[in-house]
């Protein structure tokens, strides 16, 4: 099928559930607007529960196993224990959430992921956790999020329709961010105070809120669809979609780079916060909360903006513009005051981008391919980081701490130059969507 034909395709996808009665989306409420679903809300604040546990795991988690080895390789051997499975489960798990009920794979994916934080919370209760355990529980974790992204991402749409995806969307990076925001400091202060156990044991608590959220919902049954032996063609279907289809390919492909080698900077945090602006825990909280403060204050934006095709372009190359300068800007920085601006740019800059990128992509695709593309959505996104984190964790132990984020900020710089070049396939895709 030629590039022409894919990119005129079109979108369908389901009708926008009806508006409850009573509710007004005019004036100050424009920007949460998605919130008049009800199952939309009951997910919104059970999600915002459940990640700020899971910020806090994280932040706590880079801490164990830095005070366990001593060593900036190690936390990118964690990560790369995270996010290999992905690699090796997501076109696959994309096909799954095509044909399942994806309320019930969220819930499945969200008890065991539970257990797994109350697992690392035992063993380091008991003071029995090596560096080792942390990174099969990564990979276990890593094992599931590669049904649990794609299907969260395609999940959006059954709760709010495609006239408030776009809303949607903003308020998941605002309420994703806002655990950011919120999970780093707390997790700052928990692992200054009593130490990270109970990061990971607050963190298994608090995935019962979304739990029970999706249990509250209420959705017609979607029909379950056996897949069988045509796993591979289904697999192949959505590779020939993103394939053919430019604008898909391309934003695909420059999250891959992005978020595969140029965010990758992260895994050197508790570095930067220890050996280089000697801040301690507390310090590496605060860094890892004003890039979530950045990205609430940047999705707030995102959400109150109309969502004009223009302004979906513009958003998606000053985004990521705004995030590739300050990653070199606080590559370069001794200073908190500093590096903690840098860390409200990047915040701010990244949830416009991805943001927006999650948007263009629902946009174009229609319904039944909707889980295979937010799976390459997810292996973009995370794919190639296992080798971005060793990559960077490698260059920060032989070059510097410094240098390595510096260059994942040209890295990203590089992203956006790319991303400046193809604007005018974006817009023609934009206007076939909106007259298909």
């Amino acid at each position: 099928m030629s590039d022409e034909v894919m990119e005129t395709a079109p979108a369908a996808a389901p009708s926008s559930p009806v508006e409850e009665p009573g509710e007004s989306t005019s004036g100050l409420f424009e920007a949460f607007r998605a919130l008049r679903h009800r199952n939309f809300r009951l997910y919104f604040f059970g999600q915002l529960t459940s990640l700020t546990g899971t910020w806090m795991q994280t932040v706590a988690q880079s801490w164990l196993v830095l005070k366990l080895s001593n060593s900036p390789l190690m936390l990118g051997v964690v990560t790369f224990a995270n996010y290999l499975p992905i690699l090796l489960v997501a076109l696959f798990a994309g096909v799954v959430v095509d044909h399942v009920d994806r309320r019930r794979l969220i819930i499945v994916a969200q008890v065991l992921m539970m257990l797994s934080a109350f697992v690392l919370a035992a063993l380091t209760w008991t003071g029995a956790v090596r560096v080792e355990h942390v990174i099969i529980l990564a990979a276990f974790n890593g094992i599931v999020s590669s049904f649990d992204m794609p299907g969260r991402q395609a999940f959006v749409v059954e709760m709010v329709g495609m006239d408030d995806l776009p809303n949607a969307i903003a308020l998941n990076s605002m309420m994703f961010n806002g655990a950011r925001t919120i999970g780093p400091a707390v997790a700052g202060m928990l692992i200054y105070m009593v130490g990270t156990a109970t990061c990971f044991f607050l963190n298994g608590v608090s995935y019962l809120a979304v739990i029970w959220s999706l249990f509250a919902m209420r959705l017609p049954r979607r029909t379950v669809e056996h897949v069988g032996v045509d796993m591979l063609r289904r697999v192949r279907e959505g590779m020939t979609y993103v394939w053919e289809h430019r604008p898909s390919r391309y934003l695909l492909l420059v999250v891959a780079i992005n978020s595969g080698l140029g965010m990758q900077y992260s895994v050197l945090m508790p570095v930067f916060a220890q050996n280089i602006l000697h801040a301690g825990s507390r310090g590496y909280g605060v860094l890892m909360g004003a890039q979530g403060i950045g990205a609430v204050a940047g999705a707030v934006a995102l959400a109150w903006r109309s969502g004009t095709p223009r302004g979906l372009r513009q958003s998606l190359t000053v985004g990521l513009f705004m995030t590739a300068i300050a990653i070199i800007g606080f590559g370069f920085s001794s200073s908190m005051t500093f590096s903690l601006i840098a860390q409200l740019f990047i915040g701010a800059g990244l949830i416009n981008y991805m943001a927006t990128t999650n948007t263009m992509l629902q946009i174009f695709v229609s319904d039944e391919l909707r889980g295979r593309v937010m799976s390459f959505y997810t292996l973009s996104f995370i794919g190639i980081s296992p080798l971005g984190a060793l990559m960077v964790g490698y260059i920060g132990e032989h070059l510097g701490s410094q240098a390595a984020v510096v260059i994942c900020g040209a890295l990203s710089l590089g992203c956006a130059l790319l991303l400046l070049t193809r604007l005018d396939i974006f817009r023609k895709a934009q206007e076939a969507a909106a007259t298909a």
